[in-house]
């Protein structure tokens, strides 16, 4: 029974190779569609139920995208698969939320710098509209929490490297998490106002093409966050 488990996996892992090698050898993009169960199944004379493990399998990881009715299509990169195993690494103790905030922090002030070269007009106009409405937000922290977590990800999208995106966006479940915890931390209307026109200067700074001053702010940003951090732990 045991040698005939380790044959099913065996064979999935196959079927799994074999589809990621067809889009390989294809050169497919993001959204071309993969031919069916059944082409993969006559070409390593394997069930059906073994190719729809495997789309299963490459679907849980977002290589592939299927929808009932349709082919399976080519998945674009996706961060919540990252995020998944970043809070599992977080839960099981085999990284710490300290080295996680190091991870970002050093990401985070290079992305800065990256957007303050590369954003475009409309990545500028929107970076500078969600710190408007982080200070707008106020007390409101599920909408502070919003724009917060989406001002990080504007600033990757800007750097122009979409790996720095889908990272920032693995850090989404944190800081849903920190944002709200480090906001109770700042108990008078002066230190609250304080890391809201930070958010401000940073997006004024990449609108300004200014990416020394860009890093040093959220250098800053970061400063300020692992402080607060410090206080809720």
């Amino acid at each position: 029974m045991a040698s005939r488990a380790n044959d099913g996996r065996s064979l999935v892992h196959q079927a799994v190779e074999s589809v990621r090698d067809h889009i390989k050898a294809n050169d497919l993009k993001v959204g071309d569609t993969l031919p069916g169960e059944g082409y993969f199944a006559g070409l390593l004379g394997v069930s059906r139920a073994v190719i729809r493990e495997a789309f299963g399998a490459l679907a849980a990881l977002r290589l592939i995208d299927v929808g009932n009715g349709r082919k399976a299509r080519v998945g674009a990169i996706d961060g919540s698969v990252m995020a998944t195993s970043l809070d599992h690494a977080i839960a099981t103790a085999q990284v710490s939320v300290g080295e996680v905030w190091d991870v970002r922090r050093t990401l985070e002030l290079r992305t800065a710098e990256l957007a303050a070269n590369a954003r475009s007009d409309s990545d500028a106009r929107e970076i500078v509209r969600l710190a408007d409405g982080i200070a707008a937000a106020g007390d409101d922290l599920a909408s502070r929490t919003h724009y917060d977590v989406s001002f990080h990800a504007a600033i990757a999208r800007a750097s122009g490297n979409m790996l720095f995106l889908q990272i920032v966006r693995a850090f989404a479940p944190m800081m849903e998490i920190a944002i709200p915890a480090a906001w109770h931390t700042r108990t008078t209307e002066e230190e609250r106002q304080r890391i809201s026109r930070l958010h401000q200067e940073l997006a004024a700074a990449i609108a300004d093409r200014d990416p020394a001053n860009a890093r040093a702010l959220m250098d800053t940003h970061f400063d300020a966050s692992i402080r607060d951090q410090l206080v809720t732990s």
